[in-house]
């Protein structure tokens, strides 16, 4: 065991980390009141002009796209929401629910404010739907100024899809057009460890029907929670990212931090790729894993029909890469990371650069920001006071400004970690990161963020960097309560 960790210790923190039994118990609508269908309809349903003008506005890609909606409405009677709603749902997530989910979501609300992200995407939304509402505020449409004010936002997804639309939505921040819409969550993924995290659940409810009213409800009055983004940037010596995932684009500069300066000569073509993620990224076997079973999944889709049989197939995937038999193979690919990687951080409250040893055991290493990971495991634990004082760390939390970095061994270790029986190697926790890699006897790299794996081609003569660092601002959530 790496660490200790208190036993029974349930104190809370600012975000709890829930019991997945509490959790479906929960989403299952087995606790509270009934919820009546047309009072929430009531509270959560705009002016008819507001949906029809936004809806013509993302469609057209035009701001003034819905302007003829304001100017043929009718002045007086019209019924301002209390807590406006929209829905982005990934109608393909969640196996055979998704189309059903979309329907039943419509019933609630209405056509207009439910948003499937094969058809409308969240930068559309922003850019057009949220900018028209403005440009009528801005105009004295109170109706417009009360909506853009309150208005909340629901993803139907897994956790890439709950990034995808926090990303979109970050660029409010960017450009000052306050205030952002807090975001609750319908969990459709496999890990949905966002989902976790604050309190919507683990997996999608079997009486769907009832715990959805009770899910928009709690997303008009829960309260509103902080959570930190990382903005992650990859410096690659004249190669590409193998397959990138959606969250990580080709960028024409890098901008690594100038007062760590980089050893060695610098190769005359760079490619730069950036992202941002919100709960983990990683390096090493875990994500190798991950890598083979998305391409296992895509070639194969009819393996994988919802969170459980992914989850089964997950599994007996990663007993086919060699994890568990790290010990006895030679395998350059299933070494310790030490042979190739060298760590640089900053610590809380200090402004340089310091490098720390890489374990010479560890075959993955993590870099975690929420309390839950591989679908609401907590591998860095509830840690006592003293053993937290002793390494210099301070109790986790989503808002901290910090990632707590941690390595898994071998596919044994792994196991034991996320069945909770002992918590993870801890390595450091950290307010920026920058990872050195250098190929060596390896040709490549697993790495991922949120979920999402790629390869990364190796150079053995020049370094491949990751740097990762805090965005300034932070997205908000909405906390069920």
């Amino acid at each position: 065991m790496d660490s200790p960790a208190p036993a029974g210790d349930t104190s809370t923190t600012r975000i709890v980390a829930r019991s997945s039994m509490m959790d479906w118990i929960r989403a299952c609508g087995l606790a509270g009141v009934r919820i009546d269908k047309e009072e929430l309809r009531r509270r959560l349903l705009m002016p008819q002009h507001l949906r029809l003008a936004m809806l013509d506005s993302i469609r057209k890609q035009d701001v003034d796209g819905g302007d003829h909606h304001f100017l043929s409405r009718s002045s007086d009677g019209i019924p301002i929401p209390e807590s406006p709603m929209v829905v982005f749902i990934n109608s393909r997530s969640g196996g055979r629910h998704g189309p059903v989910l979309k329907e039943r979501l419509q019933q609630l609300i209405s056509e207009e404010q439910v948003f499937d992200l094969f058809d409308v995407k969240p930068h559309e939304f922003v850019r057009y739907g949220l900018a028209c509402l403005e440009k009528w505020a801005n105009n004295g449409d109170i109706s417009a100024k009360e909506t853009r004010q309150n208005i909340r936002v629901v993803v139907a997804g897994g956790d890439g899809t709950v990034g995808w639309v926090l990303g979109c939505l970050g660029e409010l921040h960017q450009k000052g057009r306050d205030p952002v819409p807090p975001v609750a969550v319908i969990p459709l993924g496999t890990g949905n460890d966002l989902s976790r995290s604050f309190g919507w659940g683990g997996s999608f409810p079997f009486a769907w029907r009832s715990a959805i009213k009770k899910t928009l409800h709690q997303a008009t009055t829960g309260p509103i929670c902080r959570l930190d983004s990382w903005h992650l940037v990859v410096q690659v010596p004249g190669g590409e990212v193998s397959d990138p995932p959606h969250s990580l684009k080709a960028t024409e500069e890098c901008h690594l931090d100038q007062t760590l300066e980089i050893e060695g000569n610098v190769p005359d073509k760079l490619n730069c790729y950036e992202g941002v993620f919100y709960n983990y990224f990683s390096i090493g076997m875990d994500a190798q894993v991950a890598y083979g079973f998305h391409h296992l999944r895509n070639e194969k889709p009819y393996l994988a029909q919802g969170p459980i049989s992914n989850k089964i197939i997950y599994s007996g995937y990663s007993c086919t890469q060699g994890w568990f038999l790290t010990p006895c193979i030679s395998d350059p690919s299933l070494r310790g990371l030490k042979n190739i990687l060298r760590i640089h951080i900053k610590r809380a409250r200090c402004s340089e650069w310091e490098q720390i040893p890489v374990p010479k055991s560890v075959r993955a290493i993590v870099a975690l920001n929420l309390h839950n990971y591989g679908s609401g495991r907590n591998p860095w634990g509830k840690l006592k006071p003293d053993y937290l004082e002793k390494r210099g760390f301070v109790e986790a939390h989503a808002d901290d400004g910090l990632l707590e970095i941690f390595g898994l061994k071998q596919g044994w270790h792994a196991s034991f970690v996320m069945f909770e029986l002992i918590t993870a190697k801890h390595i450091a926790q950290a307010s920026s990161i920058r990872l050195e890699i250098r190929g060596g006897e390896w040709k490549d790299v697993f790495m991922q963020m949120d979920g999402e794996p790629w390869k990364q081609p190796m150079s053995q003569e020049h370094s491949t960097f990751v740097e990762i660092k805090r965005v300034p601002y932070q997205s908000l959530m909405i906390s069920r309560e």
